[in-house]
């Protein structure tokens, strides 16, 4: 049985200079929340969410992040799969706080996903994932949408499943 989600009745207010986003999670209540760590952690904030339903989160581009050494010298350009990635994090913070869910949310797929724009250096990511369905508490399915000064840059459809968590082996 698949469960989809009311919509979202209202939009968040427009950030302006006067009404400044309200951070609903800092990187380390990130890092709480989400096992991913450098360099994979992929979100540095929450500014606006309705838990189980959508999030909105922000990526800093920067140049010192180490995929950029490769992707491209010359020209660095954010690899499309870690913006995709990103978006997924986001989702899974969504996901993560659905009630009755617990485990560790994996990606399960992608689809229709498309680029329109490069992401460089300097760029702020901002991103909304919004919950389309849920299935038995285990399967989700998002729509994430990424963008840079209110330009589309990537978009798409993220599946998720929630599987049992298990303590990684701390090493030396």
């Amino acid at each position: 049985m698949t469960t989809t989600l009311d919509p979202i009745e209202a939009a968040p207010a427009e950030n302006t200079a006067a009404n400044p986003p309200k951070i609903c999670y800092s990187a380390e209540e990130i890092y709480a929340l989400l096992p991913h760590r450098y360099p994979f952690a992929l979100v540095d904030r929450i500014t606006d969410y309705v838990p189980g339903e959508y999030a909105v989160g922000i990526k800093n581009v920067t140049f010192n992040e180490p995929h950029f050494q490769g992707h491209f010298p010359g020209r660095p350009i954010m690899p499309g799969v870690l913006i995709v990635e990103a978006m997924a994090q986001v989702g899974g913070i969504v996901l993560m706080q659905v009630p009755g869910v617990e485990g560790l949310c994996v990606f399960a797929g992608i689809d229709k996903v498309r680029f329109r724009r490069p992401v460089v250096p300097g760029d702020q990511l901002v991103m909304t994932v919004e919950l389309l369905a849920m299935k038995r508490l285990r399967f989700g399915k998002m729509h994430g949408r990424a963008e840079v000064d209110g330009q589309l840059v990537c978009e798409g459809d993220l599946m998720f499943s929630v599987v049992e968590s298990t303590a990684a082996p701390q090493g030396k």
